[in-house]
């Protein structure tokens, strides 16, 4: 666990510590969406950056278990929410306002790139084509990309997430997630 990810700086630690991080804080949107009350993900991107930080430095069964933890805790979170609640809206890290609908999305969404960043041999290729699809279509709005390369999903999902991939002659589109 203490090997380099794929992530620049970060170690799979790093990786794993985000993850669970990532939890918690999608945990306060499910709360935001079930009580009303304004609960940001994270309370501050520097609060955010020691968190993933502290959880790079635990032994790695702790964080195993921060991480299994975490997931469980979101999980129970979403399990109580109820019709209304799912329509709430509530803001994600970056501002955006989306429906409670969202948030396994962006958990799953997390989870499946960040299992490549590990960098232990999951690709995109191990990932569903359906989420690939999904995955696409949900970078290319962010980005406001006006094209799709062609090409394997699998290449192209891993393109515009600025992740290893096996396109050529496409311009370099930096890190995303």
């Amino acid at each position: 666990m203490s090997e380099p990810s794929r992530l620049p700086g970060w170690t799979r630690k790093h990786v794993i510590a985000h993850v669970a991080a990532n939890a918690d804080a999608l945990g306060n949107l499910v709360h935001w969406a079930r009580t009303g009350q304004r609960t940001p993900m994270y309370s501050s991107p520097d609060q955010r950056g020691a968190d993933i930080e502290a959880g790079s430095r635990l032994p790695a069964e702790e964080l195993k278990r921060r991480l299994a933890r975490s997931a469980e805790a979101l999980a129970t979170a979403m399990s109580k929410l109820d019709e209304e609640d799912w329509s709430a809206e509530v803001l994600t890290a970056q501002g955006r306002a989306v429906a409670a609908t969202e948030i396994p999305w962006l958990r799953a969404r997390e989870v499946c790139v960040h299992a490549i960043d590990l960098g232990t041999g999951v690709t995109f290729a191990d990932l569903a084509e359906e989420f690939l699809a999904a995955l696409v279509e949900d970078i290319v709005a962010k980005r406001g990309l006006p094209f799709v390369p062609v090409g394997p999903l699998p290449d192209i999902a891993g393109y515009l997430a600025g992740r290893p991939h096996g396109l050529t002659d496409v311009p370099d589109l930096g890190p995303w997630l």
